[in-house]
């Protein structure tokens, strides 16, 4: 029996977008009385166990994690072992890169968990080589109740909308945000924001952006509400990446607590 509560997990993309920020458009669209007011600590930053001792910045992501932790991992948290993988190579690919960050997998994954379901939302799985099918997209960012308006910034290359922008891939990146940062995590010379790989490597570093610590509250909180604009996402975020931190086996090891 894993410590991991296996609970409903509800995507936001589902539901109308009340706050754009760089990333996703999303709002959860619970009853007022019981919205969180407050932000939530940092959870613990927790790092998977390496495939290998030196992290190169030309490997695919989803090569760099411990294959045997890779299962348990899958097995306790019930994260698609594909898309956990894209999760694990990203924080070992930043803790290389951004060493200051000290970003976790498990933020990562608190992220996927709260946007499309790690990719699985209505449907949709993670083939072998990192591409989420049926794609993903979020709702219209037309201006109508609720929602930011954004018009197309992509003529509908990324989100198969002429007329409006829309939340893209399993990490849910609004075009124009895709644009500028956009990462190659499968190193195959495209910059995807389907492919999981390609996102989770681009949430990463999204989130590290300006020197951030996100082992310290502050560091994380500026981090994910970059990403959304909102307590109520944050605190999701936030109880699932502890969720899953504490479920999976020991690995390489945690980021010191603020």
């Amino acid at each position: 029996m894993t410590i991991f509560a296996r609970v409903r997990l509800t995507p936001f993309l589902a539901l109308a977008a009340l706050a754009v920020s760089g990333c996703s458009a999303s709002y959860q669209g619970a009853s007022r009385e019981n919205l969180p007011t407050t932000l939530p600590a940092a959870p613990e930053q927790v790092l998977p166990a390496s495939a290998q001792q030196g992290v190169t910045e030309q490997a695919p992501i989803a090569e760099l994690a411990d294959s045997s932790w890779l299962d348990a991992t899958a097995e306790a948290t019930d994260i698609p072992r594909r898309v956990l993988a894209a999760y694990a190579g990203a924080s070992l690919r930043v803790a290389q890169t951004y060493p200051e960050c000290q970003l976790g997998w498990n933020t990562i994954a608190g992220i996927g968990a709260v946007e499309t379901l790690h990719g699985t939302y209505r449907g949709a799985s993670t083939s072998q080589d990192g591409n989420v099918t049926p794609q993903i997209f979020g709702p219209a960012l037309d201006g109508s109740p609720g929602v930011m308006a954004v018009e197309d910034s992509d003529r509908g290359e990324l989100d198969d909308d002429t007329e409006w922008d829309r939340a893209v891939g399993p990490l849910q990146f609004i075009p124009s945000t895709w644009d500028y940062i956009g990462q190659d995590g499968n190193a195959d010379g495209k910059l995807d924001p389907h492919q999981i790989d390609d996102a989770a490597l681009t949430t990463a570093i999204y989130l590290c952006q300006g020197q951030r610590d996100t082992s310290t509250d502050e560091g994380w909180q500026r981090g994910v509400l970059a990403y959304n604009r909102s307590v109520v996402y944050a605190s999701q975020v936030a109880s699932h990446a502890e969720t899953y931190g504490q479920a999976a086996p020991p690995s390489a090891g945690t980021s010191p607590s603020p």
